[in-house]
């Protein structure tokens, strides 16, 4: 085969060519030359609509078609293959005589990759099935690196999504390098493990971060099923927020539902490993500014007040209750629909705010 790559020789016993022809005697003369060229696997029809029935209920690598046949011609296969999004990529070399010069060009507007003249030369006939065979064969490689492209960057995308907010990937993804929002209202929760460290003392390091993943892991799920945004943890605190990126009027409400629910899944946690953990969490209701820091690593967090008083919640709450500002509470008192007992508390003396008001939220009795 000279003149034909190493990988299309290879490949040419597995290729499928489809003949297509009205003469049975022109079928068998072009099957045989392919035969030659170690093309073996060949199926024949002899008119349009067999043809088109073949090749849409089995893959072809390269058509030969005929230009004249009764009933649907080669014209009118050829418009059909490229109407068709599934067959579209199929290529196509028309067999036609020398005086349909006309419809051949038409042809090839069309989308044909080829064309043959009749009586054809053998030697033309495989310089031209052996070329758009190639072609065809480095438009699969291209597709396959195209598709494998798409694939590493649907990865990059998901793990750009485990570290930073969808909205906030996009914005980086078109160029942004100083991504910042300013919100009016969100609502922040801090939760932490009540004697942990003392706890984590008597475990290996494998131990602890196999627990921590357990434990955090169905805390994610959680959190992504209620729309809302994890920020970070640091060791054994967690931290999230509700109404960011996006905004939502029912950020208080949904981020004690998630409160709530991490209790729950503390139980079922422990109840799972045999472990006796306990837990603080704190909610605070205000404004924050959340923005991406960093250069090698990049991390989205948020500042502002809102946080600190948040983290004064967790840090001065109750194990086993939910701990909110007033904020948090009047928020909820707007738009938790009488859901919620919210009960007073004594208030917590916060860095630059003296005393601030608190409150333990629990589901109402029904």
């Amino acid at each position: 085969m000279a003149g034909v790559s190493r990988e299309l020789a290879a490949l040419a016993p597995s290729m499928r060519v489809l003949v297509v022809d009205d003469s049975r005697m022109l079928r068998r003369v072009l099957i045989r030359e392919l035969a030659d060229m170690g093309i073996v696997k060949v199926v024949e029809a002899s008119d349009g609509r067999a043809a088109m029935d073949m090749a849409r209920s089995q893959p072809f690598d390269l058509m030969l078609l005929d230009m004249e046949m009764p009933e649907l011609d080669g014209l009118g296969v050829l418009r059909l293959i490229k109407a068709d999004s599934a067959l579209r990529a199929l290529p196509v070399i028309m067999v036609s005589a020398a005086d349909q010069l006309a419809m051949i060009v038409e042809c090839i507007q069309i989308g044909a990759e080829d064309y043959l003249p009749k009586p054809f030369e053998p030697i033309l006939l495989r310089a031209r099935v052996y070329s758009c065979l190639e072609k065809k064969r480095l438009r699969d490689l291209e597709r396959e690196r195209l598709e494998l492209l798409h694939m590493e960057q649907l990865k990059t995308d998901k793990l750009m999504m485990n570290i930073l907010p969808w909205p906030v990937v996009e914005r980086l993804k078109q160029g942004e390098t100083n991504i910042s929002s300013s919100y009016p209202e969100v609502t922040i929760l801090f939760s932490d493990m009540v004697g942990f460290t003392q706890m984590a003392s008597n475990l290996c390091a494998s131990e602890l971060v196999r627990l921590l993943n357990n434990l955090f892991t169905r805390f994610d799920r959680r959190c992504t099923s209620l729309g809302l945004e994890k920020i970070k943890t640091i060791g054994d605190a967690y931290m999230l927020v509700g109404g960011l990126p996006i905004p939502r009027s029912d950020h208080a409400v949904q981020v004690v539902e998630m409160a709530l629910g991490m209790f729950d899944d503390l139980a079922a946690f422990n109840s799972e490993t045999s472990m006796e953990m306990q837990m603080r969490i704190g909610l605070n209701t205000g404004p924050v500014v959340a923005g991406v820091i960093g250069f090698t690593k990049f991390s989205y967090d948020l500042w502002g007040n809102t946080v600190n008083v948040a983290s004064r919640m967790e840090s001065t709450g109750v194990s086993g209750r939910v701990h909110v500002s007033e904020s948090t509470a009047e928020s909820l008192r707007a738009r938790g629909g009488g859901a919620y007992e919210i009960e007073s508390r004594e208030p917590v003396q916060c860095k630059g705010l003296g005393l601030v008001p608190t409150f333990v939220v629990g589901r109402a009795k029904a």
